[in-house]
């Protein structure tokens, strides 16, 4: 079945769905992104994905090219177009075509480029590694200083990806300094004694919406959080672990670097925040 995807204000048969070659995304990765979970047909956390989306935009000088009502609307039709149950939703805002190569911004009238597509992924929140745990390891983080950007740039992640799939494990978690920043594509927590700990917002990490639902729900729940950083070392001591996203919700981390973390199996903070987030998200879901 071939997908309906949206362009620009059309909805297109994902085979005739056309961006130029001149596109800034395409030439100078000049464009932000977001990922939206679908469960049970119904958008997850969708106000802080717009919100964040905004924020994006705002800290690279790009036009939004729709109002939050128009996503909303543009996403729920995506859904029912390609019959999405559980799946993602990904959009891309670029700042455009230009008509040629420059490093200069284009001018003000140059409208941005907006992809919208989903993924359908059935059984999303029964993902098997929820059950076992997720092996990591760590990798030197060579990224840009703005990673609170959620911009496509995203090769080294994807190179940080292949070295994790290469020593054959599932991630890797990215080091600056000696301390842990995030996962490749989510955000990472150990926990010690009861306690959660994960790295506190800065420019040095991405300012992930399901964390912060994570975080909240915890609070809610009187379990002690405290926003820190943390090294390799004190990780591989800890009781648990897991990382959060929007496609993974929250995934246990078993492993990191070769040792196993308490009985090699996914941990009860985890497992519980796990069940907290996905009852209370279907609950608010759109």
């Amino acid at each position: 079945m071939t997908r309906t995807v949206y362009l620009n204000g059309e909805y297109l048969p994902e085979t005739e769905a056309k961006v130029s070659i001149f596109d800034r995304a395409f030439l100078m990765g000049d464009g932000v992104y977001e990922v939206v979970s679908v469960l049970d047909g119904k958008l997850l956390d969708f106000d802080g994905h717009m919100a964040r989306l905004q924020r994006s935009l705002d800290a690279l000088a790009m036009k939004n090219p729709l109002d939050t009502a128009g996503y909303l609307a543009a996403q729920r039709e995506l859904v029912a177009r390609n019959d999405i149950g559980d799946g993602l939703i990904y959009l891309q805002v670029s700042r455009g075509n230009p008509g040629d190569r420059d490093f200069v911004f284009p001018p003000a009238e140059v409208q941005p480029t907006l992809v919208m597509f989903t993924q359908s992924k059935p059984g999303l929140a029964d993902s098997p590694t929820a059950k076992t745990g997720l092996r990591v390891i760590s990798v030197q983080d060579l990224r840009w200083h703005r990673r609170d950007i959620k911009t496509v740039q995203l090769l080294y992640p994807s190179l940080a990806k292949m070295e994790a799939k290469a020593a054959g494990v599932d991630d890797a978690w990215l080091v600056e300094d000696g301390k842990v920043t995030e996962g490749t594509s989510n955000n990472a927590y150990i926990v010690k004694d009861g306690k959660i700990i994960t790295r506190e917002l800065s420019h040095d990490i991405l300012h992930g919406i399901t964390r912060a639902a994570v975080l909240r729900f915890a609070h809610e729940a009187q379990m002690s959080v405290e926003e820190r950083s943390f090294t390799i070392q004190e990780a591989q001591q800890a009781d648990e672990a897991f990382i959060t996203s929007a496609s993974g919700f929250v995934t246990p981390v078993v492993e990191i670097d070769g040792v196993k973390l308490g009985a090699g199996t996914p941990g009860p903070v985890a497992v519980r925040l796990r069940e907290i987030y996905l009852e209370e998200s279907r609950k608010a879901a759109v």
